[in-house]
């Protein structure tokens, strides 16, 4: 679900006008609904009651501190890949020993930081991880916390930037290979073994994937606990999203073409796949949603500069670029694109495009819309996870500012970058 909707023709976010936003903070500018989290957290939660449970929230998918607040009141863990997620969880009121720390090139500084703060445990994703972090743990008189990350070679049926369970990808310990790697884990004495962990992928719409690696390591997982006592098994995230509501289906050309599935995914049907497995293993159970929070709570306010009309195409060229969300660009993600005043049910076939020097600059392609013009103010929706965090200065453009929703009530949680910032920190030399 979302909170974008039009009200008397005028496309509002809860309470809030969204051209009263863009009055304010102008365009391009990120707005967040926190409505919309706080339901898909509770929705996911409630459906997980049966297990004991803890939702991580991964953090890459979008790191506002208000954001991460919010969740954190709501009673989430984190799902953290670097130092700097980290910190900004505990900027935001979390807590490290609800922070699982993941990712396949944690260094010396960022593990010695975890361990200080007292994450809860390290998803360890190789040999040569374990004997790091051994090492670390041991120069300051820690006792390390891991859980060893087990590759279930499971085709999630999903992009293949975005597939991490298959046995080509960088992720992971092959799951003929975790018996033998957990018995390395426990000849290490710097080291706990706590848990264990997987991840297939992000944007999954279909429960039969998750169903298959669940059975996959359920006996993995049994014998594990029985050998080293583990306290939890943490299931990763990876639950998709509707980026196209009218086809009920987030599948650009690329997904018909692999003949994957279009039907929409819901919080009760991951929970009945997965729960008749996971609730016999009598442990926690973590997962780490990312994506099914954040992603439809988040629209790209933008405005049209020109309508270029050439003898091939029509181009609308609107003031957000790739930099700002490179999606489409670099997944060929499929985003909705709504003009913040409705107007009539004519439609114009066009390209939606920024102004940054690249051909990959665009938003949609031979796209039927509302006709636009310029001045007119767009959403782009769906674009709340793998948005501001994916993006840059490329071009010398200034990040965007992002304000958070709260019924009738908004906040600047991000101030947008002036041209000083951009140079901040630089130097010629003399």
């Amino acid at each position: 679900m979302h909170s974008f909707s039009y009200v008397d023709g005028t496309l509002r976010c809860e309470g809030v006008d969204l051209g009263e936003i863009a009055d304010r903070f102008a365009t391009p500018a990120y707005v967040y609904s926190s409505a919309t989290i706080r339901s898909n957290y509770r929705r996911l939660d409630a459906a997980l009651a049966p297990l004991d449970h803890l939702l991580c929230y991964a953090v890459k998918a979008n790191s506002n501190l208000a954001v991460l607040n919010l969740l954190s009141k709501l009673g989430s863990g984190f799902d953290i890949v670097s130092a700097g997620e980290l910190f900004r969880v505990l900027k935001a009121g979390g807590r490290a020993d609800r922070c699982t720390f993941a990712g396949v090139g944690k260094t010396r500084e960022e593990i010695a930081f975890a361990l200080r703060e007292g994450v809860y445990s390290f998803n360890v994703e190789s040999e040569g991880e374990l004997t790091r972090i051994n090492e670390v743990a041991g120069s300051l008189g820690l006792k390390a916390p891991v859980a060893i990350r087990v590759n279930p070679d499971v085709d999630a049926k999903t992009h293949k930037f975005i597939s991490t369970g298959k046995s080509k990808n960088k992720f992971g310990i092959g799951i003929d290979r975790a018996a033998e790697v957990y018995q390395v884990a426990a000849g290490l004495p710097h080291l706990k073994i706590r848990g264990v962990q997987t991840h297939i992928g992000s944007q999954i719409l279909e429960a039969s994937p998750f169903a298959e690696a669940a059975e996959k390591l359920a006996a993995l997982v049994r014998d594990l606990k029985q050998a080293y006592d583990i306290e939890f098994f943490d299931f990763g995230g990876g639950i998709g999203i509707v980026y196209d509501e009218a086809l009920e289906s987030g599948s650009p050309a690329w997904w018909e073409a692999h003949g994957s599935s279009t039907q929409r995914i819901t919080p009760e049907d991951y929970a009945a796949a997965i729960i008749p497995v996971l609730k016999p293993l009598g442990l926690r159970i973590l997962f780490e949603p990312g994506r099914f929070l954040v992603g439809n709570a988040g629209a790209l306010l933008s405005t049209v500069q020109y309508v270029k009309q050439t003898p091939a195409k029509t181009f609308t060229i609107i003031d957000a670029a790739m930099n700002d969300l490179i999606r489409p660009a670099l997944y060929e993600g499929w985003h909705e694109i709504v003009p913040l005043r409705q107007s009539t049910n004519e439609k114009t076939v066009m390209d939606v495009v920024g102004p940054v020097c690249e051909s990959g600059d665009f938003f949609a392609q031979d796209r039927p819309l509302a006709p636009l013009h310029p001045d007119d103010r767009v959403a782009v929706l769906s674009s709340g996870a793998y948005g501001f965090v994916m993006s840059s200065n490329y071009n010398s453009r200034p990040l965007l500012p992002e304000i958070l929703v709260d019924g009738e009530k908004f906040h600047l949680a991000r101030e947008r970058q002036s041209l000083e910032d951009l140079v901040r920190g630089e130097s010629i030399p003399e």
